[in-house]
């Protein structure tokens, strides 16, 4: 099989030259370029075959937020934010961006190539450490705009989103449910007393039913549904 294709983008020499330590010692991981802002990102992945961008959020000329949605528009590469948390408040718009999931920037190297072969592999990075905080911080600015009271009317937008939430069943929406959580297949097994199988089969069912193409959209869905509240 061909190798995991990876480009590093990250303004900060020491932080890519870590991750390409990292990954290089990796029969199946190819670190194909090292990029220092986003445009860089952008030009780079539209000339080359890029499989995963581990992508920094804060960068000259253009953010990594930016970069995100015209690479995984495009079609050029999935993208694993990197964060440190210092402005996590941004990285809400990079997962509507387009993004697969995030990386804190001191993980430790099998985390590092976990991260990336699920990511290369078709899956959403769901770790909780990360995403549970940013979908908080997400909720916590939505303040109920995105999931009004009875008295308010919802946007059209999301009156959309309603509509797709009708066809699922109530198991899928529990299981929706917990995986805005941030619960893994193993841990919603375990609450739900489902087999993993079972799980799997759900998750599948239910991301083809709400028009979704991850578990990070669909935690951005069930927020923007309405189906999550901020503060639950």
């Amino acid at each position: 099989m061909d190798p995991i294709r990876v480009l590093l983008a990250d303004d900060q020499r020491l932080v890519r030259a870590g991750f390409a330590t990292m990954l290089s010692v990796e029969d199946d991981i190819e670190v194909v370029g090292q990029v220092t802002n986003g445009q860089e990102a952008v030009d780079f992945a539209a000339s080359r075959n890029v499989d995963v961008v581990l992508m920094d959020v804060q960068m000259p000329v253009m953010d990594g937020i930016r970069a995100t949605e015209l690479i995984t528009a495009e079609g050029r590469g999935k993208v694993i934010i990197l964060t440190t948390f210092e402005r996590d408040d941004y990285l809400f718009d990079a997962i509507r961006g387009g993004a697969s999931g995030f990386l804190l920037k001191n993980a430790d190297p099998e985390d590092l190539v976990a991260a990336v072969r699920a990511v290369a592999g078709g899956y959403a990075l769901l770790a909780p450490e990360v995403t549970v905080r940013v979908i908080r911080q997400f909720a916590s600015q939505l303040g109920g705009g995105n999931a009004p009271p009875a008295h308010r009317q919802p946007s059209p937008e999301q009156q959309q989103k309603q509509a797709l939430l009708a066809p699922l069943t109530q198991r899928e929406k529990e299981v929706l449910t917990c995986m805005a959580a941030g619960l893994s297949n193993a841990e919603l097994a375990t609450k739900l007393s489902l087999a993993e199988a079972t799980v799997k089969s759900h998750v599948s069912s239910l991301l083809a039913k709400i028009q979704v193409r991850d578990r990070v959209q669909a935690v951005v869905f069930a927020y923007e549904s309405g189906l999550i509240r901020p503060g639950e």
